[in-house]
């Protein structure tokens, strides 16, 4: 039995800080891969900025197509939107019996985890492995004691896609923050600007 560890993300766009944390995760832990589930949809999140579902998962496949334990899914694009991460789960345990999963998340998500619809359900399903979000530091949160979550002492992201489309938006460079096959798919689609 595999245990995939399960990135979730829009990835708009995948860079840099995402592809070291998801390496992390594959030679750091106990995680045989990482599956990077490009999102189509965050219900916390709307986004007139999202690009297309297909053009995310193409820069997120060539940014891990060198990194044989990291795997990008679109798993989420045929599921009904919008989409929770329980239906997701559920769904990946159905169809994948055989392999062992587990959520991967940003500190600031676990904060807010308890409204995250049947969080209790997902404690219930998989680990949850959290990993420390920039230099920000969120209020303790009982969940941290909680038998299925484990704090993991991972690298801490220096940037956001937010921080990247904005560079972007202001006609700067984001090369050097961008795995350098989606770079040059990006620069060739004229994405974010």
């Amino acid at each position: 039995m595999k245990k995939i560890g399960l990135y979730f993300g829009t990835f708009n766009p995948i860079h840099k800080g995402h592809l070291a944390l998801g390496i992390y995760f594959a030679e750091q832990t106990d995680l045989d891969q990482v599956w990077y589930v490009v999102s189509p949809q965050n219900p916390f999140k709307v986004d007139d900025l999202l690009l297309d579902d297909q053009h995310r998962l193409k820069m997120v496949r060539l940014a891990l197509e060198d990194e044989p334990k990291l795997t990008a899914s679109d798993i989420e694009f045929s599921l009904p939107k919008p989409n929770y991460t329980i239906h997701t789960l559920e769904h990946l345990v159905q169809i994948h019996p055989e392999q062992q999963f587990v959520l991967l998340m940003g500190e600031d998500n676990l904060v807010h985890f308890d409204r995250w619809k049947h969080h209790e359900r997902i404690l219930e399903r998989v680990e949850v492995y959290v990993y420390p979000r920039q230099h920000e530091s969120f209020p303790p949160t009982a969940l941290l004691n909680h038998e299925k979550v484990k704090l993991i002492d991972a690298p801490k992201l220096e940037y956001t896609s937010t921080a990247v489309r904005e560079i972007l938006k202001k006609g700067g460079s984001v090369e050097a923050f961008i795995p350098n096959a989606s770079w040059v798919y990006m620069e060739k689609k004229g994405f974010y600007k």
